[in-house]
């Protein structure tokens, strides 16, 4: 199966996918390619694939993303060649993108799963925001406004999932248990690329 898994800045995807690989699923988790400056406790390839705008749009030029987009004044993009090798394996794949991604994939592959991870409410993603002290206060309010028109667009999703602070737990464990009720589903989700 495919996966998609989108949500709001800072409503802690990065940390469900972590928790997610410690379940020791045969879950690939895809990469993203982006332009956006390297934050000091990631790393190359393992978090985001870091790209010079140049090398961002020579991928571009050959096909070689399933999506992209401009996000934050930053490029962001899905490598093809990951999602076709691990399906190859027998392996479903976890896509995180933003909203705008996922809409895209949804297109693309209308069989793909789709969940959103959703804050308790707007103030608490902003205190998120703010204690992650990464934005400029610029940024806070776009990331802000853009969370908003975010919101209004869970209802597209397959499913929503909220993630409150202190139970990241039970967030990954309801995104386990959807993905287990989806993959015996009948018919079953095919996807196409």
């Amino acid at each position: 199966m495919l996966i998609v898994i989108a949500g709001p800045s800072g409503v802690g995807k990065d940390s469900v996918l972590a928790r997610m690989k410690e379940l020791g699923r045969p879950y690939h988790f895809t990469v993203t390619a982006t332009t956006r400056r390297q934050r000091k406790s990631e790393r190359d390839g393992m978090d985001y694939i870091f790209k010079t705008t140049e090398q961002f749009r020579r991928m571009i030029d050959r096909d070689e993303l399933l999506e992209w987009a401009e996000v934050y004044g930053n490029l962001y993009g899905v490598p093809r060649s990951q999602i076709a090798e691990a399906l190859s394996r027998g392996h479903d794949v976890i896509i995180k993108t933003d909203v705008q991604g996922a809409a895209t994939i949804k297109r693309l592959s209308p069989e793909v799963l789709t969940i959103f991870l959703a804050p308790p409410s707007l103030d608490e993603l902003s205190q998120r925001l703010t204690d992650r002290m990464t934005e400029s206060t610029e940024d806070m309010s776009l990331r802000l406004e853009t969370a908003e028109y975010e919101m209004e667009e869970a209802t597209n999703f397959d499913y929503v999932v909220v993630n409150r602070e202190g139970n990241l737990d039970d967030a990954v464990q309801e995104i386990d248990r959807i993905v287990s009720k989806e993959r015996h589903r009948t018919p079953p989700r095919r996807v196409s690329l």
